[in-house]
This record gives structure tokens, sequence and C-alpha cells, in this order.
């Protein structure tokens, strides 16, 4: 078939003749016909100008050193459409799509048949990069992906029945090949990969949280950031990137719901699941099972099995064929805390027969966690007197000041979860009473362990919820002094800044939603409301109305508004933003809650609003709406 006969023939033909005659044959081509195409994936979110907006849409050819082609510009100037000839063969091979002035999306004919073999994402429609080797408008690869992506990549596959789809994001033979997985590590997973299909449809059969009208809303995970696991010889001959733990939240009609997504792995670029997801149905229990790359090693696993006592052997396999047959979906209670029982039992076995005390401390660490873990979630008889019980011959054997810091740490936890739920309304007062004073004396009695820099951010956000200032204060300088290199520490610095801002001008520059520079302080002479948000964040949605409001009423009075968007890669902004008719300007910047914004201030809940003067100083750093309502009208007068 010749090039001007198939779907790229309107293109590729028009092209050639400008490149033959150029601007003679511009006025063959019409606005309309560039429009024409789409996008070969779904869900692009680009630019398309209106009926009445195209007469005023521009048409030009643009040639450059890489090649030549079309550049479509929208009634205000902004790029709409760039079309073009990379290799010179007369022939459109990327096809680039636009939102306000920024490229989102581009599909690519790589190999020169006028057909889609590839599609990428930029900006803010993220970082995918897709390969179609058969050329069918489905992707059957990723050559990059990341992390969020890719448990959105599993939500829209559950949603739509779509195993191939799964398969895309889903570790597999060549990807454990390509990582140097070895030994356990390696058979485990292919093990658990090997059954990724039947679980998948069973999953899917009986699931209520996934519905065809199911959407993903964001990437969650325990871990603040990616593990890296170090090469090492009978476990992996590359070092791992790894997270453990990640959750995707999903919309269901206005319903949220949990899916848990486990272990992921990055390969190459692109990011991995390790196991088919798992929604969290109803009052039903799945066991969250802990990743098997972030294992600790075995001493004599090295190689081969030599210097292992036969017991130790005997205990590992076990322990293997135990995880086996973990508890699945639909699992009952019964079920699952014998497994929790069962498990957390060979592990204080391996942990008494190991020879050194470095895999001691890690099998007793996880066992540990383990039951801290099904404790809260009622699958472990008698728990929290199994967690006291530990601490204390921690205690009495004067053990590593690191593990006892951990098993006290998990009790806390435990028992202050616990407690809560157990409460009436009435006594929460006092068990926050009793949860900062025990936090207070874990950070006296362990103030160098890695867990009290979480116990302090704990006790300064749990002070700063209630009122307390001061004490909010005390805590997080605390932690910046002792912790000065933590996560916590970054967070607890910002938080200080925020809690000083009173007074002070606001210093607030980033990128828009755009990617163009955004500065509070080109505002200076307007009152200014700065509002951290996120289109999950239900306080935000309730209080956007009176915002508007306020907005619509004072604006031509000098009161402007900022928002800054902590939503993570792949979230609605745009959309969210015009349903709800959003006209002031955002910053963005990756990372969500983790990102530069939100740690600066030290964000710890949504939504967040300062309140600025015509002088650039700020007059609230945690203004309500009640307070813009009071005091906007008051400043714009000054």
């Amino acid at each position: 078939m010749s090039r001007c006969g198939n779907k790229l023939g309107l293109v590729a033909c028009a092209l050639a003749s400008l490149v033959v005659c150029g601007q003679s044959a511009l006025a063959q081509v019409k606005v309309d016909s560039v429009l024409a195409y789409r996008p070969t994936q779904p869900d692009v979110d680009y630019e398309t100008p209106t009926a009445a907006e195209i007469p005023q849409c521009k048409l030009e050819v643009e040639r450059t050193d890489a090649g030549s082609g079309w550049v479509l510009y929208g009634p205000n100037g902004q790029l709409l459409r760039r079309f073009m000839d990379t290799n010179g063969d007369r022939g459109v091979d990327e096809f680039r799509y636009y939102k306000h002035g920024l490229e989102v999306y581009r599909d690519i004919d790589s190999n020169g048949n006028n057909e889609i073999d590839q599609s990428r994402w930029f900006t803010t429609g993220g970082t995918r990069w897709g390969i179609d080797q058969d050329e069918d408008k489905k992707i059957e690869s990723w050559k990059m992906i990341s992390a969020e992506e890719a448990t959105r990549e599993a939500i829209l596959a559950m949603v739509n029945r779509d195993e191939k789809r799964l398969a895309a994001v889903l570790l597999n033979a060549e990807d454990v090949k390509q990582l140097g997985l070895q030994g356990d590590a390696a058979a485990k997973l292919a093990a658990k990969l090997k059954e990724a299909g039947p679980k998948f449809r069973t999953v899917l059969t009986s699931s209520k949280v996934i519905q065809p009208q199911t959407t993903w809303v964001r990437f969650d995970c325990s871990m603040l950031m990616p593990n890296l696991i170090p090469a090492e010889n009978g476990k992996t001959k590359t070092d791992l990137l790894v997270y453990e733990n990640v959750m995707a939240i999903v919309d269901t009609a206005g319903t949220n719901g949990f899916v848990q997504i486990g272990e992921m792995v990055r390969v190459g670029q692109t990011w991995k699941l390790t196991q088919v997801p798992q929604p969290l149905e109803g009052k039903s229990f799945e066991l969250a099972e802990g990743g098997i790359l972030l294992q600790p090693s075995i001493a004599g696993a090295v190689g081969s099995a030599e210097g292992m006592s036969n017991k130790m052997k005997l205990l590992i396999d076990q322990l293997g064929d135990l995880d086996a047959k973990a508890p699945q979906a639909q699992a009952t209670l019964e079920e699952i805390t014998k497994y929790n029982v069962a498990r957390a039992q060979m592990l204080a076995l391996l942990a008494e027969e190991v020879t050194t005390e470095e895999e001691k401390i890690n099998w007793q660490r996880t066992r540990l966690e383990g039951i801290a873990a099904a404790t809260q979630m009622k699958t472990y008889p008698n728990g929290l007197d199994e967690l006291q019980k530990a601490e204390t011959a921690l205690r009495q054997s004067k053990a590593d000041p690191k593990l006892l810091a951990f098993a006290a740490f998990q009790r806390l936890l435990a028992q202050y979860n616990m407690d809560l739920e157990k409460a009436a309304p009435a006594e929460r007062a006092k068990i926050q009473e009793s949860w900062l004073k025990a936090l207070e004396a874990f950070v006296n009695e362990f103030p160098k362990s890695e867990e009290s820099a979480d116990a302090m951010l704990q006790l300064a956000i749990t002070y700063e919820f209630n009122g307390s200032g001061p004490e909010a204060t005390a805590w997080y300088s605390k932690l910046v002094s002792t912790y000065p290199q933590s996560a916590a520490a970054a967070r607890a610095q910002g938080a200080l800044r925020r809690l000083d801002l009173k007074g002070k001008p606001l210093k607030l520059a980033g990128k828009s939603l755009t990617g163009t520079p955004l500065d509070t302080s080109a505002l200076r002479g307007k009152v200014v409301a700065v509002i951290f948000w996120a289109t999950w964040c239900t306080p935000c949605t309730e209080d956007l109305p009176q915002i508007q409001q306020l907005y619509q009423t004072y604006q031509k009075e000098g009161f402007e508004i900022v928002g800054v968007n902590l939503d993570g890669p792949g979230a609605p902004i745009q959309k969210y933003i015009q349903n709800y008719k959003i006209a002031w300007p955002h910053i963005y910047e990756e990372g969500a809650l983790e990102s530069r914004p939100a740690v600066e201030f030290g964000v710890i809940s949504l939504p967040t609003m300062f309140l600025i003067d015509r002088n650039g100083v700020v007059v609230s750093s945690s203004a309500t709406v009640d307070e813009l309502k009071k005091l906007v009208p008051e400043l714009v007068k000054k």
C-alpha cells in the first residue's frame, strides 16, 4: 500500500508536498485536517480549540536540522500540534500534542511503515514511554514508567479485565534475569509470577472494590523513599531499587477503596510489580505479605548451604513452605491468625539458630514487625502481650539497644492504636495525653535510635494539631538538632519555618502547572491567599465554593489566590480544575506530600492556607475559610 493510501496518508502526502513546494502547498492543508488526528492511546489530556476558535488558529511549515513538518498554533499563539518528519523520508513519523504550550504526548512511527509503534507522555502527562510492537494501539511493554504510573496501569488493567495490560507492568522471567536475581529470591518470585494469570482472574471474580467505573486516585506507600539493595553474591548481581508496602487508592462513584500493590522493583527505567494487586474488600482480611527482595540474607546461603546447620536448613525450608501457602484474599480470620502465629514461631526459632548477632537481630526485627502488624489487624491472639514479653526479655538480657528501641516502638504503636479503637469519644483526649507521655518517655530512653526521630515528629505534629504551638516548636527544634540528616528533620525544619511566618515576608516560588515560573513576590501590592491542596483532599473540595465566592467578590479590589498542588503523577489535576472552574494559578512540583514546597513549609495536613497582605507580609500561616472571609475584606481596603 502506498504511503498516501493508509491511515497516515493525509499527513504524509501533504508533508511531502510541503517539503517540495514549501508555502505554495500550505493552502492545501486545512486546520481541520490536522485536528482530525487523535492520539492512539486513550485518556490523553491535550488541548483542542473550540469550533469558534479554529478560524483563529495558524498553521505553519517548520524546518529544522532534525527535519521538517507542520506546526499548529492556537488563537492565543500557543502550540497545539507539531507533526514532524525527523528522518527526511517525507513521511510524518512523530505526532506531538500540547497543552498550555507544553508537549504532553507523542505518537511515534519508528520503523517508517506509517503505523504508530511507540507512545510517550511528557510534562504534566507523566513519564511513560510505551511500546506497541504489533501496532494494534495497545501497549505491550514499557520502556519507561514511574512507580506511581505503574500502579495506575495496574488498576486500569483490573478495571478493564485486561490481563495483558497488567503483564506489561508485572515482573517477568526476562526481568528476573536482567536484575541478576539468584537463589531463594529468584525461586520465590518465579513461583509467584507463574500463578499471576489465575490469581488475576480469581481476584476480579470476587472483587467489589474494582468496578467498571473505578478510577485510580493516587500512589501511597509506607516508605518515604525507595530502598536500594546492594548487589550481593547469592542474592542479586545488581543493585536493586525497591518499594515495599505500596498501596493504590481508587475511587468508585465517590467512594474511596484500597488496592494492595505490595512490592515493586525498578528494571532499567521501568518500575514493575512483583505480584498481582489485591483489593482490600470490606471487612475481609488479606495478609500484607512482606516483600521477597527486602528479606535479610541468611548465613551459609552464599553459593550453597555449606556451613548451615541441618536444623537451620530445615527451618528455612519450612518457612518457605509456610509462605508459599500464605492465606489468600478470601481466607477466614482464623486461617490468617493461624498463619501469623506459625510464622512468628518459625522466626523465633530461626533467631535462636543463627550464629551471628546481626542475623539474630534481623530475624527478631522481622518477627516483631509481623506481630505488631497482625495485632493491629486483629489477626494475632494476645499480640500486645507477646510484644510486651519480647520487650521485657530484651531488657532483661541487655540486648542490642537498637533492637530494644525497635521492639519498644512497635509495642507503643500497637498499644496506642488498640486503645484508640476501643475508646469512647469522651476517653480519646485522655488516650491522646497518654500517647504523648509515652512518646516523650521513649525519646528520653532511646535518644539515639532511628525510631526516636519518628517519635519526635509524632510529638510535634500532635502538639501542633492540639493547638500547643510552643510544645510543637520545641519538639520540631529538638528533632532538627538531634537528627539533622533524617527525612523527618527536613519536614520539621519546614514546619518551624511555617510556624514562624507570621509578620515576615513570604518567599514561595516554583513551576506552574504549565511549566512557567510562578513567584508570589510578583503579586506584591495585592492581598494573596496561598492554598496547599490536592484533588483527593475532601476538606479542600468542601472549602472551594466559599473560596471561589470570596475570589469573585474581591479580585477586582486586589485579592489573588495561588494554589500549591500536592498531587502525585497521573492525578486528574487539570480535570479537577476544569470541573470546579478554578481560575487561579497553581505551583506544582513532583513529589506530592514529599515535594519541595510541602517539605519546605513542613505541611502536615491539607488544606494549609497562608494569607499575605499587600506588602508581602504573612498575616496568617494557618488560615481557615472563616478567617479568610473575615480578613480579606479588611486587607483589601488598606
